[in-house]
């Protein structure tokens, strides 16, 4: 009993882990902006709103700046953009276009300046013309999908040109996160998409491509932890494991074995995929891992993949990154990632592939141009 006194004490008195934080200040001066109006910041951190346009409004100065202090975690990376309360009215750069998102990796106490001289509405850009592109083929829609312990989401469904046309054909599965912004500009966060189904339609027809069935999972607002390794992480992989993919075979006419079996994303995105087929190789055979965030800040999976002892999994990964802004910074984890994977016995041109995308930057429109590389890789016509 005293023994268990002693360590009760001791827990009870030790000091709590605490994370260092540093605090940024964001200002931003925008001369041109009518006396009401409101700025907003919105980015991939909670704190920033989950990219939600019109959730965390700047505290107006004077008649022409805004500004607000955060706290973020030491070392972290955060994105973010500004609007006025929608990403119609998205700040846009002094030539009138969509600039990229801006990136931060959190050092030190700091106070960032932002002078935004344009704004959509305010450049002329129309509703009909803010977005570029439509949905290419058929697709399906699946509302508020439930998983154990995550959020509800929805589900889209592109099917290839000759499922409705044959009805006795089976085709492989390519599970994609982030799916609001894959297919439609009008969901996507940024009203541009990868424009995936553009991609594929194109690659099929050409007989490039096999005919595939793509399933883009929707984000939520717990995106950074529901794509990390993480228990939020465990339970979204369980989900499409467990409640998803069950759902998706019996639904559609899908080959539903491993080898049929793919999975892609981007920068957090790009890591749940690795992690998914490189724990669950018994349902999936391949993943694509887009700009990944393997390694940085407090993010790193490679030591996962270096300690692996075991028999060389029957896998094959695409991966890729950029040399811009935040690509750039992602980047080392990425060459990690491949030379950890070489260490395993996994080959380019093989079962592993890496492109280095030269003056690329990380976003939807960078990644649109690469559809086809990875595409290509996991579902050549003669494989």
């Amino acid at each position: 009993m005293k023994n268990f006194l002693l360590i009760f004490i001791a827990i009870t008195l030790a000091p709590k882990l605490i994370i260092p934080q540093n605090k940024v200040t964001f200002v931003v001066v925008a001369p041109n902006l009518p006396n009401n109006s409101n700025v907003y910041i919105t980015g991939n951190n909670h704190l920033l709103g989950d990219w939600n346009p019109a959730d965390i409004s700047l505290v107006k100065n004077n008649d022409s700046t805004w500004q607000k202090t955060f706290s973020f975690n030491t070392n972290e990376t955060i994105e973010f953009k500004f609007t006025k309360g929608s990403w119609s009215t998205e700040a846009l750069t002094n030539e009138g276009t969509v600039p990229p998102n801006n990136y931060l990796t959190i050092s030190n106490d700091t106070t960032v300046y932002f002078t935004i001289n344009k704004w959509k509405e305010e450049d002329s850009i129309s509703n009909q013309t803010q977005y570029h592109g439509h949905i290419t083929g058929t697709v399906e829609y699946f509302h508020d999908m439930k998983g154990d312990g995550i959020k509800p989401r929805d589900i889209i469904i592109w099917l290839p040109p000759s499922y409705n046309k044959n009805k006795t054909k089976r085709y492989p599965v390519l599970y994609m996160h982030d799916g609001q912004n894959l297919f439609d500009p009008k969901t996507s966060a940024f009203g541009v998409d990868w424009q995936l189904d553009e991609s594929a339609d194109s690659l099929i027809k050409a007989g490039a491509i096999k005919e595939i069935i793509i399933i883009g999972i929707y984000n939520t607002s717990d995106r950074e932890y529901e794509y990390g390794d993480t228990k939020l992480g465990r339970k979204y992989m369980d989900f499409i494991i467990n409640d998803l993919k069950p759902f998706i075979d019996k639904k559609f006419r899908t080959l539903p074995d491993r080898n049929n079996t793919a999975v892609g994303g981007s920068s957090m995105g790009g890591l749940i995929s690795l992690m998914m087929v490189w724990e669950h190789p018994d349902v999936f055979s391949q993943a694509a891992c887009i700009s990944p965030a393997f390694h940085i800040g407090n993010i790193n999976y490679i030591k996962e993949v270096e300690d692996y002892t075991g028999k060389k999994k029957p896998i094959r990964i695409y991966i890729d990154n950029g040399t811009i802004d935040l690509d750039a910074r992602l980047k080392p984890g990425a060459d990690e990632m491949v030379k950890a994977l070489e260490g395993k016995g996994y080959k380019t041109g093989v079962d592993l592939e890496y492109f280095i995308a030269e003056g690329a930057t990380h976003n939807e429109a960078a990644w649109a141009k690469r559809n086809w590389r990875y595409l290509e890789f996991m579902f050549p016509a003669k494989y």
